[in-house]
């Protein structure tokens, strides 16, 4: 399955997720990328639209593999073994640096706006692919602590032994599309696939359920 663009994905992945609207249910989406598809979702299933914001820490001879992941309140998820063999001075500043821009984003993207109340709701986590679901093992986590009555992954594209993964931690996992060959990159599954900036993030968000 390919997808056009990021809103083309989120249009799908909305239909896949009707079973929620008329519940009540807040939308969590993982910038920047996940802004995109959590806009649509949030809209079609009549919902209130937040963030999660969580920062991949990449290995230091491959960026793109992630061997952490950090959100804007410090809290760590680390892939295995991996990270613990990684240089202590290295990867405790490649940790401050993307804490402090996980901060920066949520004060950029969200204007002051606190955090909804996701008490007794369904979280429905938003993102446009998972490779090693790092980021999103630390947002459900970060979702975990608001107290919903459940939590639901959502999103376009993902392997099986990533969904496996985190199959345990949620109460239900949407995927469009689960490839049955060599799993590169999300953006293969996307016919256009740009780098998001911020003015373009923040403007997604006026147009969704958020900044009002």
């Amino acid at each position: 399955m390919i997808f056009q663009d990021r809103t083309d994905a989120g249009v799908r992945l909305a239909e896949a997720l009707q079973q929620y609207r008329g519940q009540d249910v807040i939308v969590y989406a993982l910038p920047r990328g996940g802004v995109v598809l959590g806009v649509q979702v949030a809209r079609s299933l009549g919902a209130p639209l937040d963030l999660i914001v969580v920062r991949k820490i990449g290995h230091p001879c491959n960026p793109e593999y992630a061997i952490a992941a950090v959100a804007d309140d410090g809290h760590l998820r680390r892939n295995g073994l991996e990270a613990i063999a990684i240089d202590k001075a290295w990867f405790d500043e490649a940790r401050r640096t993307q804490q402090i821009e996980a901060c920066r984003r949520r004060d950029l993207y969200l204007a002051g706006h606190a955090p909804l109340k996701a008490d007794g709701k369904i979280a429905i986590l938003v993102d446009d692919g998972l490779a090693t679901g790092l980021s999103m093992a630390l947002a459900i986590g970060e979702v975990r602590h608001r107290h919903p009555s459940k939590v639901v992954v959502a999103v376009p594209v993902a392997p099986l032994e990533t969904i496996q993964e985190l199959r345990e931690a949620v109460d239900n996992i949407v995927v469009l599309h689960v490839p049955d060959h060599g799993f590169q990159a999300i953006g293969e599954f996307y016919l256009d696939f740009p780098q998001l900036s911020d003015a373009e993030v923040v403007s997604f968000l006026r147009t969704g359920s958020m900044l009002k």
